[in-house]
């Protein structure tokens, strides 16, 4: 059902921009929710959206709709008006999330932006863009309630109210004379105690909070382990900087799964900004097709190596393509599943030795199951029984390794500092085929007398 509105709102404001009728589309984008619209706007080109933001008079209203779109697409678009819609655009978002535009805008834009900006407003976003932008620092709304601790609830209750500026108030956050934080009150507790008592005695002291530096996969886990809707974050002396709400964490967790999957695809989420750009798309994807190349040359010079082998027994061939088939989607299968348990936080090193043998178990029972069945196969197909043992030893031995790579692979990325993403396919495929080729004919000539 929502398809189908997107669909018709879609033919009905094409149709409008082919007739020029721009009062008519300011009337209908008007009445359409700002998630709506950015969600139009994948689906018309660039000249389209430069229009269409355009006739958006309400620069609260357009903040909201750049707010639901990629921060590299709504960078882009800005950067195709005048400077002067920029700011007033800029003045009606979350700080945060004026960063994460201005970080995606060339260098030269954004400190011209920055500079043309009110002071106060500017100071802020500043302080922001100073923070790395994968922690919970770049992330943070500065914008956070906090009230001080000696204050009573019913002052407490006459601050709340004049709290309309505040992004979101989910929790009262409690600091001290120094800003330090030191407590944290819902707002039911605020409601059910008498008016005259103070916030330092009904105060909960004990805060999950998070630093500036960690990283916001980190900050993302929190959130999603614990079930809250925000999280404070505080400086290294504990002084309350911010806050992370949640729909911040499911942008986190959104990027954070986009850019898995690329990597996982051996090329990058910034292939979306190109658009038709082949060379430039072609030079992210290049990298790892050529680690591939590699690994497929270095394959075809074991296979050379071991040529001798193959020219006595040349029923061999067959089962080279199943072999390097099996192990890679094996290694696939396994990599993508520690990945996904390092970027959820339910896989830390502390208990990669435990998945990792029990990765080894289910390899072997894995290459136990495939390696009698190609045994069988191989037994009819050739009528050879130390065919059949061969394939199926290499194929059970295979399996087995391709599922601790899996493992192995993506935790070495992950301690050095690199995605592990990038270590599934092409690299684990590369890996296994390697290894794959190596183990089959290695097999294949210690039984070669039994072969030919």
């Amino acid at each position: 059902m929502q398809d189908n509105r997107v669909q018709v709102l879609l033919g009905t404001v094409q149709k409008l921009l082919r007739r020029g009728a721009n009062n008519n589309l300011k009337n209908v984008l008007a009445k359409i929710h700002p998630a709506d619209i950015a969600h139009l706007f994948r689906y018309l080109n660039l000249k389209d959206q430069t229009l269409l933001l355009g006739l958006i008079t309400d620069k609260s209203r357009a903040a909201d709709v750049l707010s639901e779109l990629d921060w590299s697409e709504g960078a882009h678009l800005l950067e195709k008006i005048d400077r002067e819609t920029i700011i007033a655009i800029l003045q009606e978002m979350a700080d945060d999330d004026s960063v994460e535009l201005l970080r995606n805008m060339p260098d030269e834009l954004a400190d011209e932006i920055l500079s043309a900006m009110k002071a106060e407003h500017s100071e802020e976003i500043e302080q922001l863009l100073g923070y790395d932008e994968d922690t919970a620092g770049g992330i943070m709304s500065t914008d956070v309630f906090f009230l001080e601790q000696g204050l009573s609830v019913q002052q407490a209750i006459v601050a709340l109210q004049d709290a309309e500026d505040f992004e979101m108030v989910f929790y009262v956050y409690v600091t001290d004379e120094h800003n330090h934080l030191v407590g944290v009150l819902s707002l039911r507790q605020l409601l059910t105690v008498p008016p005259a008592t103070c916030l330092k005695d009904i105060m909960t002291t004990d805060v999950l909070r998070v630093r500036t530096d960690m990283d916001q996969e980190e900050v993302a886990s929190l959130v999603a382990k614990y079930n809250i809707l925000g999280i404070p974050v505080v400086d290294e002396i504990g002084k309350l900087m911010g806050i992370v709400t949640v729909d911040d964490v499911i942008d986190v967790m959104r990027e954070e799964a986009n850019e898995d999957l690329f990597m996982m695809a051996g090329t990058s989420q910034e292939e979306l900004m190109y658009g038709n750009k082949s060379f430039h798309v072609a030079r992210l994807r290049l990298p790892w097709l050529l680690t591939t190349l590699f690994g497929g040359v270095t394959t075809g010079f074991l296979m050379w190596l071991y040529r001798g082998t193959l020219e006595q027994a040349i029923a061999l061939i067959t089962f080279i393509p199943v072999i390097t088939g099996m192990g890679g989607n094996v290694g696939g299968q396994t990599s993508a599943i520690v990945v996904r348990g390092f970027a959820t936080g339910r896989i830390d090193f502390s208990i990669i030795r435990t998945i990792f043998f029990k990765e080894l178990r289910v390899g072997l029972i894995m290459g136990l199951v495939c390696g009698l069945a190609i045994a069988a196969i191989a037994f009819f197909w050739h009528h050879n029984v130390y065919l059949g043992l061969v394939v199926g030893v290499a194929m059970a031995v295979a399996i087995s390794v391709a599922a601790c790579m899996g493992v192995l692979a993506t935790a070495f990325f992950k301690k050095i500092g690199i995605d592990p993403a990038i270590a599934a396919s092409p690299f684990v495929q590369t890996v296994n085929d390697i290894t794959g080729i190596m183990i089959y004919f290695s097999t294949a000539t210690f039984f070669l007398t039994h072969l030919t």
